[in-house]
């Protein structure tokens, strides 16, 4: 839990508040690690100061969902930087995907160089973020 706060924190202050050795602690650490439960670090971005100030969510819905199509889809989209997140889901349609753009202008040029080309595409629905009420990576943890 510590670490998904502040993934920068140094061994030493993690051991201290674990009450363990540091030694002790960068074994665990190193652990979890090679286990897979940590996956890496990285730096959260200020995506207004960056230009990317609106977000939207993508509603995708294919011409069919046939392996093929399906394994089309999720090449192209793996290949496309604009595409923060892309998910799979049940219910009325088949792809939720996650973008950032400067601006609604910016993100009409994505949709349309990106989006309403990648394989199978029959359908997009988009959903432009009003406000950012909770943003977390985080996994809760009943420890």
């Amino acid at each position: 839990m510590l670490l998904q706060q502040d993934g920068r924190m140094t061994n030493l202050k993690l051991a201290e508040a674990v009450h363990l050795s540091p030694t002790a602690t960068l074994e665990r650490v190193r652990r979890l690690t090679a286990e897979g439960y940590v996956l890496g670090y990285r730096a959260v971005l200020n995506p207004q100061k960056l230009g990317a100030g609106l977000l939207v969510f993508v509603e995708v819905l294919l011409d069919r969902t046939t392996p093929g199509i399906l394994d089309d889809f999720r090449r192209a989209v793996g290949d496309r930087q604009e595409v923060m997140e892309c998910h799979l889901v049940a219910g009325g349609f088949d792809y939720l995907l996650k973008l950032r753009a400067a601006d609604m202008a910016d993100y009409r040029e994505v949709a349309g160089r990106v989006l309403w080309k990648l394989p199978g595409v029959r359908e997009t629905r988009t959903y432009a973020v009003m406000e950012e009420v909770k943003n977390s990576a985080a996994i809760h943890l009943d420890i």
